[in-house]
């Protein structure tokens, strides 16, 4: 197995540290920016496939699976020349720009849900669910709950900003705190994102002692995040492509919050879960106004959250790991049966 990824990303340290081998190559966005980004671009994608057609010539794959981002449309392009099958997964329902060239491309596309059909051609789609990582399988609410030292008849609420962190979410529930740990009597789970953590560190060692027990704040959190989801009864976070899957999987509502400054796709995501009553919407711009409410009137409703928590649970049968790995295995096969 080789991860190819990009020169600047942060892709690398993930990868090696899961003891896979890693390549790296120039990719540069060209959709969605200035003209001189736009052109830097296209010299980093030039570069990318020159680099990503070297790869695939030197370790000779059987299939490239692909999925997110600008930086595999260099890999694909590159595969399409050396005639090398490739698999795409696409996590949203919808896909960008990036996924779209991908996808055609592409052998064959695994997707997270059936909802994708209306963007990819007939006869490629194959619907797989979305790939959660082991821990999601190990956890449970009871063993969460011990893990972060939370009573078992706790109301926790799990807020998500992001790796880097949401600062409208950030700010949101820090100027609503008293009201959630004080008046409503919330326990809190706050992962921040590095990029925000020492404002709200500031603000967790300016509360009580009776009510910093029940704020626990963390820069980041890696495996621990589905110990963080698998204890809370209720989150708030962005709608991106892991909302399809870790929320149904733990069976966790959700008020979501699509990143406001990004193209529409986590407003599809969060709409395809709250059509089928597993979510729902609050926009970035209310968060200050309405965060508070909304959280405090669906811990109110248990009933609601119950219906939510099962609509979840009904969305979250398949194994996607595993039928994604399977995919790739059947065309991999294939590819060297005719060789």
């Amino acid at each position: 197995m080789l991860f190819v990824g990009e020169t600047e990303g942060m892709e690398r340290e993930l990868v090696t540290r899961e003891g896979v081998r890693f390549e790296s190559i120039q990719a540069g966005a060209m959709h969605g920016v200035g003209v001189t980004r736009m052109l830097r671009g296209f010299s980093k994608m030039i570069a990318g496939i020159a680099g990503a057609f070297a790869i695939l010539g030197k370790f000779k794959p059987d299939v490239v699976f692909l999925t997110g981002g600008f930086v595999g449309v260099p890999v694909s392009l590159a595969a399409w020349l050396r005639r090398i099958p490739a698999v795409v997964y696409l996590p949203d329902i919808e896909p960008g720009l990036a996924l779209k060239v991908m996808a055609r491309l592409a052998t064959r596309v695994a997707t997270t849900a059936d909802a994708s059909a209306q963007f990819i051609a007939r006869g490629k789609m194959v619907v797989t669910g979305y790939p959660v990582r082991d821990r999601f399988m190990h956890t449970s609410r009871d063993i969460a709950r011990a893990h972060f030292g939370i009573a078992s008849d706790a109301k926790v609420l799990l807020v998500v900003g992001g790796s880097k962190g949401a600062l409208s979410i950030n700010r949101a529930i820090t100027s609503n705190l008293m009201v959630l740990l004080g008046d409503a009597g919330i326990s809190v789970i706050h992962v921040t994102g590095t990029r925000d953590w020492e404002e709200i560190r500031a603000v967790r060692e300016a509360l009580p002692e009776s009510l910093r027990q029940r704020y626990m704040a963390f820069a980041y959190l890696h495996e621990e995040m589905a110990d963080a989801m698998a204890a809370a009864d209720l989150a708030v976070c962005r709608s991106g492509a892991s909302a399809l899957g870790e929320l149904p999987y733990l069976g966790l509502p959700a008020i979501l919050v699509p990143y406001p400054y990004a193209w529409r796709y986590q407003k599809v995501n969060a709409q395809y879960l709250v059509d089928r009553g597993a979510a729902v919407i609050l926009e970035d711009a209310k968060l200050g106004t309405d965060l508070a409410l909304a959280v405090t009137r669906l811990f109110a409703d248990q009933a609601g959250l119950a219906v939510m928590k099962r609509s979840l649970l009904s969305m979250s049968g398949r194994n996607g790991a595993g039928e994604i790995a399977q995919l790739l295995i059947a065309v991999g096969t294939r590819t060297r049966a005719t060789a």
